[in-house]
């Protein structure tokens, strides 16, 4: 990077969008891919509402080209049969690529989805991370010698699948794609990527930046296109060994679907969310709390699968927590994406933008509205949705209960522990949880009692290539990150040998 983000001006990063090369083209077998029928979709700028480019629009004839390259790339055994170290500093040198690359990788997913430039940056960060952090696993991960009987050798390995495909999101575009294919490429397999229609560019830049960084043709292909076209092409497609998703439980669940009426393919899925945030009278931290309040709702104009959009107060902190939670909404600064001093950016697209204002109008029948609740023009861009809290939210309001992907929270009060844990669990997602206490004692009861794929303590939404992630109940199937996000795109193999 030429210069630090926190020095780059409004007006510099403005310049460097206008110089962007936009390639929308596919990206198959170490090139980029014209499509066979030559259709295409527009990328728009969710802040001026105008076509930033063409993107390909890969149709079903296209998803069978990148399988059959996927497929020839992963029996060649360049990459699948590569040994560990050259896998490793391969996926390294593409964490490195990342890096040199941040500012326009974070610029091409700003312009698509509206995405503030220093959340970008972080993504962009986060991502390398993932490389690194499966390239550095790569020569370190051991099969296991099973007990036996004599003159007999029990073995366990993990053995790649061959093709894996990954769908993903437009929240966040470029993160969403590393934590598919880092794992799935650490695990040895080939991948045909498919974008979401909002956010293709930076996934596209992405598979050219592995080349340059060693991995072989055709182990990395991406196919941008709609959901219902090559999205469903990759889900029934037999030559898919295994299939990655994040996205809504209603279209994931359209995966398993698609795999049952296909080769019965694993599914993974990472799905909805409504996720819970606990803050009880004993909170240590009052300030801090309400920070990650601000944060774990308001990040991403919160257009975020695990996003703390139910606040559950205990009754002796609420008056306090709203007061200053409240004062804190107030600094929020809607604006272009680009402006540094932006931290609330326009929703991802009219179609989005028209879902948020609904729910604000179901809100303000069910509900109190304690601040926001209306839409609001910032910087020249019509997509924007002021920070909104609403108060005395009942479990069986549609905004308890029903993921809004906006920047709209919840608030429900609750007397003591039990009744904060029925709230809490009281939804069909089961994504993550946070919760504020002092007493050692509940944090550990309540990491049990909590429905969540992740809790966090005094903290909010803690995530780390470190650890898995991943939702229960309709929340999805199978964990992101660490060995579990490996091993999911592997096949376990026992091996008995007599001698």
């Amino acid at each position: 990077m030429s210069s630090s983000p926190l020095s780059t001006t409004h007006a510099d990063w403005q310049h460097r969008a206008a110089t962007l090369s936009l390639d929308g083209a596919a990206y198959i077998d170490g090139h980029r891919y014209v499509t066979r029928q030559g259709e295409s979709l527009a990328s728009i700028n969710p802040m001026t509402g105008t076509s930033l480019t063409e993107i390909a629009a890969c149709g079903p004839a296209d998803i069978d080209v990148a399988v059959d390259a996927a497929r020839r790339a992963f029996e060649l055994g360049a990459w699948s049969r590569a040994e560990p170290t050259t896998r490793r500093r391969c996926l390294q040198a593409l964490a490195t690529q990342v890096r040199d690359h941040a500012e326009e990788l974070a610029l091409l997913d700003s312009l698509e989805v509206g995405k503030c430039i220093h959340e970008a940056l972080d993504d962009v960060e986060e991502a390398a991370m993932l490389f690194d952090w499966f390239g550095e696993l790569q020569d370190k991960c051991y099969d296991q010698l099973a007990p036996s009987p004599n003159r007999v050798q029990a073995t366990v390995a993990h053995e790649p699948l061959g093709v894996v495909a990954a769908v993903v999101p437009w929240n966040f575009p470029l993160h969403n794609a590393a934590v598919k294919l880092a794992p799935a490429l650490a695990a040895g397999n080939s991948v045909v990527l498919k974008p979401a229609e909002e956010s293709s560019l930076s996934a596209l830049r992405l598979a050219e930046l592995a080349t340059q960084a060693g991995l072989p043709p055709g182990v990395l292909n991406v196919v941008p296109g709609y959901g219902h076209v090559a999205g469903e092409a990759l889900g029934r497609h037999a030559g898919v060994d295994a299939l990655g998703f994040t996205g809504s439980t209603e279209i994931g669940k359209r995966f398993l679907v698609y795999s049952g009426e296909s080769n019965m393919k694993p599914v993974w899925l990472e799905c909805g969310g409504k996720s819970p945030h606990l803050v009880f009278d004993d909170c240590p931290d009052l300030e801090a709390a309400v920070d990650n309040a601000v944060a774990g709702i308001f990040t991403n104009a919160g257009q975020v699968c695990s996003a703390h959009s139910r606040l559950l107060l205990q009754e002796g902190i609420a008056e306090r927590f709203l007061e200053a939670l409240q004062a804190r909404i107030a600094t929020l600064v809607p604006g272009d994406p680009l402006d540094p001093a932006t931290t609330l950016g326009p929703l991802v697209s009219q179609a989005q933008f028209d879902k948020v204002r609904d729910y604000l109008t179901v809100g303000k029948r069910e509900a109190t509205l304690l601040c926001g609740g209306e839409t609001l023009q910032a910087a020249g861009g019509d997509l924007f949705v002021a920070p909104t809290v609403f108060t005395d939210v009942e479990p069986h309001h549609r905004l308890f209960q029903e993921e809004i992907f906006g920047p709209v929270l919840s608030v429900t009060r609750f007397s003591d522990e039990r009744q904060g844990v029925t709230l809490a669990n009281a939804s069909q997602y089961g994504l993550a949880a946070s919760l504020w206490t002092a007493d050692l004692g509940r944090a550990h009861r309540l990491c049990d009692a909590l429905q969540a794929g992740t809790v966090t303590v005094n903290g909010v939404d803690a995530v780390s290539p470190q650890t898995p992630f991943g939702g229960m109940k309709q929340s999805g199937i199978g964990r992101d990150y660490a060995l579990a996000g490996m091993h999911k795109y592997m096949a376990l193999k026992t091996r008995w040998i007599h001698y």
